[in-house]
């Protein structure tokens, strides 16, 4: 039961910079949501539901999408243990990128960790999106069990990574949808296999497995 918040970043038609609506309660109690989705249009919308790790913060910061400049992010999973065994993931970071952390939460610092990535001339370059998700689950996955399913866009790219829960998507004439589970019935959807990346773009969706080249740290 994901009751614990839920949010919602979209693109407006002529602006790079997303808008985002997010609450700290079900969505089923927000009165405000339908009329607000009911008159807004959006080629790319990333949405997400929250169930929140114990001990993390309960305010609507904590509820993605995180955003920065035109990337919007979302993490389906934890980290096994928090906030203990994500010491050693809070030390790769430079010490502003940890200070500025939205809230206090596993997805948080993991989305500080994708930025960082991003943000690196490192991983400049049309692949940065899934490199730089890749290169997290890695740096996670060492540190601590988890379940690291990632999902980023700049309203014109897909990455997401299948790293220990499901992953789904599916493309037809209305463009592309990739979700942690089938959203209907209809047939079309695919499964992610486990460990492994997708990127969705105008060209089509790429599949490939989370494999060592694509992992290299970048933090220092």
């Amino acid at each position: 039961m994901n009751a614990d918040g839920f949010g919602v970043g979209w693109y407006a038609a002529g602006d790079p910079v997303p808008a985002r609506y997010r609450r700290a309660v079900p969505m089923w109690t927000d009165q405000s949501f339908a009329d607000l989705a009911r008159v807004t249009t959006s080629g790319a919308v990333l949405a997400a539901v929250r169930s929140a790790t114990p001990g993390t913060t309960p305010d609507e910061a904590a509820a993605a999408p995180y955003a920065s400049g035109a990337w919007l992010f979302s993490h389906n999973g934890r980290i096994d243990d928090w906030p203990q065994s994500a010491e050693a993931l809070a030390a790769r970071l430079p010490p502003a990128r940890l200070l500025a952390l939205e809230a206090r939460v596993d997805s948080a610092l993991l989305w500080a960790m994708v930025l960082e990535r991003l943000e690196s001339r490192d991983y400049a370059g049309t692949d940065s999106a899934g490199n730089a998700l890749a290169g997290v689950v890695a740096d996670a996955s060492a540190c601590s069990t988890g379940r690291y399913n990632f999902l980023l866009t700049d309203g014109t790219t897909i990455a997401a990574t299948a790293a220990g829960d499901t992953l789904f998507w599916r493309s037809d004439n209305r463009g592309t949808v990739v979700a942690s589970e089938p959203s209907d019935d209809g047939a079309g959807w695919h499964e992610v296999p486990d460990q492994s990346l997708l990127v969705a773009t105008s060209h089509g969706v790429d599949i490939s497995p989370i494999t060592p080249a694509g992992m290299e740290p970048a933090l220092r």
